[in-house]
């Protein structure tokens, strides 16, 4: 049976959006020191607002140890906080402090500008043809359930 793992389409999907990722990564980690697991949680927060990190790990389809140490980290950072649940003591609430707002402000700021300069390396027909096979993965696929874990 013939097979090449280099035109296999998963895979070639998985190489292209890993080369993107790392590529913004570089510029993250070098700017504020964060992983990619830290970035994703302060994205979720700043995104959507409060969150648990059972909700956080769900969205970003991290695993729940990976979401564990970004929290941690963050808080630390002192760019998150928690809060007990008034219903449920087991259930903690987290939210970006004050700090954390205007870091996630600058980071969507570098993230912007990330695709603008990826819009330019494609051309807009490149970009249109993207997002038009994106679309059509996206229409055709249902999402995965629950998190996936994640290679970070």
């Amino acid at each position: 049976m013939d097979f090449s793992l280099e035109t296999f389409l998963p895979y070639r999907l998985n190489q292209a959006a890993e080369r993107v990722s790392q590529r913004f990564a570089a510029q993250y980690r070098a700017r504020y020191r964060l992983t990619r697991p830290e970035w994703r949680t302060l994205a979720a927060l700043g995104t959507y607002g409060r969150m648990t990190a059972t909700e956080i790990g769900s969205n970003s389809s991290m695993h729940k140890t990976k979401v564990s140490r970004a929290v941690r980290a963050l808080e630390e950072k002192r760019w998150l906080k928690r809060s007990e649940d008034a219903d449920d003591r087991r259930v903690e609430h987290l939210e970006l402090t004050v700090a954390g707002k205007r870091i996630y402000g600058e980071m969507i700021a570098l993230a912007h500008d990330y695709e603008r300069e990826l819009s330019q390396l494609l051309g807009a027909s490149g970009v249109k043809t993207l997002e038009a096979g994106l679309a059509a993965i996206e229409g055709k696929l249902p999402p995965v359930s629950g998190p996936r874990g994640s290679q970070d």
